[in-house]
């Protein structure tokens, strides 16, 4: 690669992470609080039969499904095994994405309080030994403040009438301006583990 243009690639890469702010955890986003935003995600990530999810995808080929609006949903994964995708978003969004996130539901053909969903999301969520957010070779610190516990129950859809609860930790990056991001993120909890890497094409 030519000097001038191996110049122009590494400013590229440090005015993308300049670029990528992370939002605080209490500051809504596009007229909403994180918190519903995190319901929003739920909504979304079981939207899909199994075979066509974001949270199966092992490539990236199906992040844009589902997509609309001015926040664009990252998935995270089935399972502990390292998951690598490449991704293309649209300038301008904003991230939102799970570092590590649980929904509790009742036992099936059972019913379950309100109350003892949300204590088991909370337990579930209680104790993470790691949380990891790292942008084109950045770390970002104090990720436990970024805990999002839905305020009472919530239906995933409309025409399912077991209510949910969900907790977990969720960031918010952005807006994004064009340029190429590696991001690593994910977390360890007592039974749950997430690692993802995504190569973020923003255009």
């Amino acid at each position: 690669m030519r000097p001038t243009l191996a110049l122009a690639a590494l400013l590229l890469a440090l005015s993308a992470t300049a670029q990528a702010q992370l939002i605080p955890p209490g500051k809504a986003i596009a007229g909403a609080s994180q918190e519903e935003w995190s319901r929003r995600w739920w909504h979304w990530a079981l939207s899909f039969d199994d075979e066509a999810s974001p949270v199966g995808d092992t490539d990236g080929r199906l992040c844009a499904s589902g997509q609309s609006g001015p926040v664009w949903f990252l998935a995270g994964s089935f399972g502990s095994q390292r998951t690598v995708r490449t991704c293309r978003v649209p300038a301008g969004k904003t991230l939102f994405f799970p570092l590590v996130n649980v929904i509790t539901f009742p036992p099936d053909d059972e019913r379950e309080a309100c109350a003892s969903l949300m204590l088991r999301a909370e337990e579930q969520t209680e104790a993470p030994t790691a949380l990891v957010l790292e942008l084109n070779g950045r770390r970002f610190p104090k990720l436990d403040t970024h805990r999002q516990a839905t305020r009472g129950c919530f239906l995933v859809a409309p025409d399912d009438d077991a209510p949910a609860a969900g907790n977990g930790y969720y960031v918010a990056l952005g807006p994004l301006k064009a340029g190429r991001y590696t991001l690593n993120f994910g977390g360890i909890l007592p039974g749950l583990a997430q690692a993802v890497t995504y190569t973020l094409d923003v255009r």
